[in-house]
């Protein structure tokens, strides 16, 4: 634990990739998770992606802020069994039309690990298993987060993914209360821009520097 303090002490802001200022092309992220489960981030089209993914020394602060992005925008999952974590309903957005399916949230673990050897990622899938027998991990085996959007040790790294599929930010550092706020407000932006009846328009990151 304090070594993973002191690694997140070394990056105490939120850095945004100025790559990832403007939307870029539509993506399609496709993983497995520790089940062998393949996913794709193109068949959550409609829906706001936040894939939170870190390297080993990170993974506890990433899974934290996974945690705190799934709560808040899913309160009930906060007392919901774990079997019912993922099935939680998103909370509403204000003026949305009535009738019109509300665009959800898919807060996503993922695991960098590309140094993990072939022969040993059974090995790695069964620990995930074992840690996180029902809420899904993606394992990135070979490091394709890492090597598209580049990662900060020991911290979460995010790609938010908006809902027309393309990547709008890609952040990475210590989440604090200000850089939470900021951040929910970008998610809900992006929620608001996919209203039937909303023109499309540049919505900025809405996060500091």
């Amino acid at each position: 634990m304090r070594t993973l303090l002191a690694a997140l002490a070394l990056v105490p802001s939120l850095t945004v990739c100025a790559a990832a200022q403007a939307p870029q092309r539509v993506v399609n992220i496709a993983l497995e998770d520790q089940f062998k489960n393949r996913h794709e981030t193109g068949t959550m089209r409609g829906d706001a992606v936040v894939l939170v993914y870190a390297e080993r020394k990170g993974g506890e602060a990433a899974l934290d802020l996974g945690r705190r992005l799934h709560v808040h925008f899913h309160p009930t999952a906060l007392t919901a069994p774990a079997s019912d974590w993922g099935r939680q309903p998103v909370t509403g957005l204000a003026g949305w039309p009535a009738g019109v399916r509300v665009p959800d949230v898919r807060v996503i673990a993922v695991a960098s690990l590309p140094e993990i050897p072939k022969a040993l990622q059974p090995v790695a899938r069964a620990q995930f298993r074992k840690d996180s027998p029902v809420v899904p991990v993606w394992l990135d085996f070979d490091g394709r987060l890492e090597h598209a959007y580049g990662i900060v040790p020991g911290a979460p790294n995010i790609v938010l993914i908006n809902p027309q599929g393309e990547v709008h930010a890609v952040l990475s550092g210590h989440v604090d209360e200000l850089k939470m706020r900021e951040l929910v407000a970008t998610i809900d932006q992006l929620r608001l821009q996919a209203r039937p009846d909303q023109r499309t328009a540049a919505v900025p990151t809405g996060l500091t520097r």
